[in-house]
């Protein structure tokens, strides 16, 4: 039976140039931090410890690791030392320990798992993840010779012949747990930087008589993060996953490079998209949904057969039930639709609940805020508001009650009442011709003062 892993994943980098007062490893990609896309993709492993490795007084990026613990890298004296540090945190662990990048967003369970059992089945004390670069240059080239990974020579240290390689280190290491402490232990710093590299605990674990091996892997996986371009690069490549994977999941897209997901959206079949859809955080969405063009959905759930948009934009705590209709500049905000209810025009719609079958005319506004607080407004079942409404929260409309058009409504109305909240119609026959005459006068008056 093979060992449990742990992990250790470094975060103690400066991230200078990302030009940020956030941490780079809390700059998001999909709507998730990069860190936390790294612990994702480890947890799926069922590791039994995870150790994270921070920088001095990194407190935001110690608070994102949890529940797991970190420790402390006091100076930046490189990545042996690094992993080093973590040791003590996995006492007694004899398993496989992988060393993984919390700025590597893209790495996949897949490629971790099989880097794990690689090392399982060749026992090899030492396994790294490599790849074929487009362009070598920048990386340590992997030294493969005879299904035995040889050693890994830095870019700058690489001679013609290994600089034509173009099998590279990723950096994501897998450690074997009983050797760890002795192999990083006898990394040594005698650089032109002061640095203990981890690449050296594959020279020293030949060196002691064990093995080490190299596994393939896929060059987008191991897009480092340290600018905003690589960070852009970075959401592009895990954008077109997330279309990918929702496209074979049997969602319809009409233009899918202008459809923005997060990490957590999840679809059921038969969903369709127009272009130019953004998903936020948190949201679900049920069979046969159309959201049609420029909308933007966040921390919502849209129920079965629902129709949105175009143009309209859904706020976190809103739920949208079956066959409810959000239409063309309606916005909703912690709002719950019932089944069949419809807001297809220009309307705002905050804290409130509206009742199955319910309709909301176009220029609705439930107003929500007194300058203090947040109110809400209920409307029952089968109620009609007439268009250009206001609701003044807190206000309960009553099943089946109709709110006339320009209304504003203060009061509760109830079940199946007539509701009239608007001045009453003056007619003055004749007089718009006088009315003309007086403003063209103030018009002419103001404009000759205005000269002197």
């Amino acid at each position: 039976m093979k060992a449990p892993i742990a992990a250790v994943v470094l975060a103690a980098g400066a991230g200078t140039r990302m030009k940020s007062s956030l941490p780079k490893v809390l700059h998001q990609v999909a709507g998730k931090p990069m860190l936390r896309h790294v612990l994702d993709s480890v947890a799926r492993l069922k590791p039994a410890r995870v150790v994270g490795v921070v920088a001095p007084g990194a407190d935001q990026v110690a608070a994102a690791f949890a529940p797991h613990p970190t420790v402390i890298q006091h100076e930046t004296l490189g990545t042996g030392d690094a992993t080093r540090v973590a040791l003590p945190a996995l006492e007694g662990h004899g398993g496989p320990v992988l060393v993984v990048y919390a700025d590597s967003p893209l790495l996949t369970t897949e490629s971790l798992d099989r880097l794990v059992q690689a090392c399982h089945r060749e026992k090899a004390a030492v396994g790294v993840l490599g790849f074929r670069a487009r362009d070598p240059s920048p990386y340590g080239r992997l030294i493969v010779t005879g299904g035995e990974l040889e050693k890994i020579v830095e870019s700058k240290d690489a001679n013609p012949v290994e600089k034509a390689i173009d099998f590279v280190n990723s950096g994501v290491m897998c450690l074997d747990g009983s050797l760890a402490a002795e192999l990083l232990g006898a990394i040594r710093n005698d650089n032109l930087k002061g640095e203990f590299y981890l690449t050296d605990a594959v020279g020293i674990a030949r060196a002691r008589g064990h093995r080490a091996i190299a596994v393939e892997g896929v060059e987008e996986e191991f897009q480092g993060v340290n600018s905003r371009a690589e960070l852009a690069v970075a959401e592009r490549t895990f954008q077109n996953r997330l279309r990918a994977a929702a496209m074979a999941a049997g969602v319809t897209m009409a233009d899918p490079d202008t459809v923005w997901l997060s990490a957590d959206t999840k679809f059921a079949p038969d969903v369709t998209l127009g272009p130019n859809v953004r998903f936020g955080p948190g949201v679900t969405v049920a069979s046969n949904v159309r959201i049609n063009a420029f909308c933007d959905i966040e921390g919502a759930t849209i129920g079965k057969g629902a129709i949105i948009g175009p143009f309209a934009r859904i706020r976190p705590g809103s739920d949208v039930a079956e066959d409810a209709h959000v239409g063309n500049f309606v916005e909703l905000k912690a709002t719950k639709m019932g089944r069949g209810a419809k807001a297809n025009h220009l309307a705002y719609l905050g804290d409130s609940e509206i009742g199955a079958g319910s309709n909301i005319g176009a220029g609705t506004i439930f107003v929500n805020y007194d300058g203090y607080g947040k109110h809400r407004t209920l409307v029952g079942p089968d109620a009609f508001v007439g268009s250009n409404t206001s609701l003044i929260a807190p206000v309960k409309i009553g099943k089946g009650a109709n709110v006339t058009a320009g209304s504003v409504i203060t009061k509760d109305v109830p079940a199946d009442a007539l509701a009239f909240g608007r001045a009453r119609q003056l007619t003055k026959e004749g007089r718009a011709a006088s009315l003309r005459a007086r403003l063209k006068e103030q018009a002419s008056a103001a404009k000759q003062a205005k000269g002197k």
